[in-house]
């Protein structure tokens, strides 16, 4: 038995940890425990200012190991941390899956891959190979490539290929896949209900589909699928990690948890005993620090994985596997980051591929282009912890660009309950005689939301709508249109589409 401060147990234990961290330099305590072992970092929006300043933080890191898996969560389109700041330049998940060509898919994520190669990511969790069967589904939404298996399945691979083809390693997430649940995994514990039988055939298959395209890294999912495990969360199982991904899948390489800080796990756990249960489960590197990003929080976690090995709730062995997995993974992603040529400058492929996604709903013709300046409401949700609250979204800022006496106002939930005249005074007096644009966001899972809109047409049916989450069936406005998400290159093609502008 190891004793309680045997180095070797140390390094396995920090080797499995993936800790964010903040600051935009590399502090001193992420050195200290890269030298201690530490195999990994991941990084935030709170870290990045550039991609020319990421690449000097990474080149800093990695002068302790050459080999640092440093890891982003960039799926673009909503959930951006590269351009958390300005909004994304590339559309997400089902604005590609909405235009369906894999070629496009392959394309922007190789684009994708060329920044975060440049800025020495080498671990991108993405993509998303999340079936988004269930449309009240708070936390998967326009993450997913779509609601059909197989539109998911061929984007999910070719996503994989063009990432990989830029140097930087894929991860397909969140298994066995979270598209069927209504519990933000934040905050809860989703349930997916089907039976087995139904997950192999509606979920599973995009998994196999990245396997297939070569993915090495898959992300654990924070839910209860009783068909395999009615007693522990995904994460935390040897029944779905082991028995079903390893063992019937036949996936070999790297699995990581999604962020052990999560609701879902640490209400029932704690994080110490979230992170210990899930390498006993079959994981290999735990990703924390999306909110607990510190060096005590890094030290409690290494210091239970080593008192769990002394108390023999987690086997040596197994931690010993999983640090092997995490240096087979490091070793492969660094050669394949090496191996690729900086890439050439942006191709403007996200503004072509957005513009592709833009739907138009019937009774338009007559409603577009917009003569003059309008004035635009932009309905705002409370958005899950995937998406950074403070990214720039919406449709009323490049119009002003288009159409320079464009006004607008931007609504909360709250705003709208407690203020009776509030419509009156912000929209509808604003807008007279001139053109009114109601923006949406999700307005299918948000009542308040929808209960405005239909207030707002009852006012004014000549309205025009633009959608820029997932689309519902119904048809609004004398013009709508559904842009499949809200980042920067969606709002900028809606309002070229809105004016009658020309690319």
């Amino acid at each position: 038995m190891a004793s309680s401060s045997d180095p070797t147990l140390e390094h396995l234990a920090n080797s499995v940890l993936q800790p964010g961290f903040e600051g935009t330099t590399a502090p001193d305590w992420v050195r200290r425990k890269i030298s201690e072992g530490l195999g990994s970092v991941v990084l935030f929006a709170r870290n990045i200012e550039s991609v020319e300043q990421v690449a000097r933080l990474t080149a800093a890191l990695r002068a302790e190991n050459p080999d640092l898996i440093v890891a982003i969560d960039e799926e673009a389109g909503d959930v951006t941390r590269m351009e958390a700041w300005t909004g994304s330049s590339r559309p997400g998940n089902l604005a590609l899956g909405a235009v369906d060509d894999i070629d496009l898919t392959e394309r922007v994520a190789h684009d994708i891959g060329r920044d975060l190669h440049a800025a020495g990511v080498s671990l991108n969790f993405a993509p998303s190979a999340d079936v988004n069967s269930n449309p009240l589904n708070p936390v998967i939404g326009v993450r997913s490539f779509g609601s059909r298996t197989d539109i998911v399945s061929r984007h999910t691979a070719a996503w994989v290929r063009g990432l990989q083809g830029a140097g930087v390693a894929a991860c397909a997430k969140h298994f066995p896949g979270h598209g069927d649940t209504v519990v933000d995994s934040h905050y809860g514990l989703p349930q997916v209900q089907g039976s087995a039988e139904e997950i192999a055939l509606t979920a599973l298959p995009p998994f196999i589909a990245a396997m297939e395209a070569g993915v090495r890294a898959v992300m654990t999912a924070h839910l209860l699928a009783p068909a395999y495990d009615p007693d522990l969360p995904a994460t935390l199982s040897h029944r779905i990690l082991v028995d079903l991904l390893r063992g019937e899948l036949r996936f070999d390489g790297l699995l990581v948890t999604d962020g052990i800080e999560m609701g879902a796990v640490t209400d029932r756990y704690g994080i110490d005993g979230a992170t210990v249960r899930a390498l006993a489960g079959g994981v290999d590197a735990v990703c924390v620090g999306g909110e607990s990003a510190d060096e005590a929080t890094a030290d409690l976690l290494s210091t239970a994985l080593v008192k769990a090995v002394h108390e023999g709730t987690l086997p040596e062995e197994r931690l010993a596997e999983a640090s092997g997995r995490v240096r087979e993974f490091a070793a492969w992603s660094g050669e394949r980051s090496r191996a690729v040529a900086r890439a050439a400058e942006d191709s403007g492929i996200g503004l072509v591929a957005a513009r592709r996604a833009i739907r138009v709903r019937d009774r338009a013709a007559a409603a577009l282009p917009l003569t003059g300046a309008p004035h635009v409401v932009e309905l705002s949700p409370t958005m899950n912890l995937a998406v950074d609250g403070r990214t720039p979204w919406g449709v009323a800022e490049p119009l002003r660009d288009l159409r320079p006496g464009t006004t607008s106002v931007r609504l909360t939930e709250p705003e709208v309950a407690h203020a009776g005249d509030l419509l009156d005074r912000e929209v509808l007096t604003p807008a007279a005689g001139r053109a009114l644009v109601v923006v949406v966001r999700d307005a299918a899972r948000h009542r308040w939301m929808t209960d405005t809109l239909t207030r707002l047409l009852r006012s004014r049916p000549d309205a025009l709508v633009v959608e820029m989450g997932v689309p519902a069936g119904d048809s609004l406005g004398a013009a709508h249109l559904i842009t499949h998400g809200a980042t920067r290159v969606s709002g900028i093609a809606a309002a070229e589409l809105l004016v009658g502008a020309t690319a």
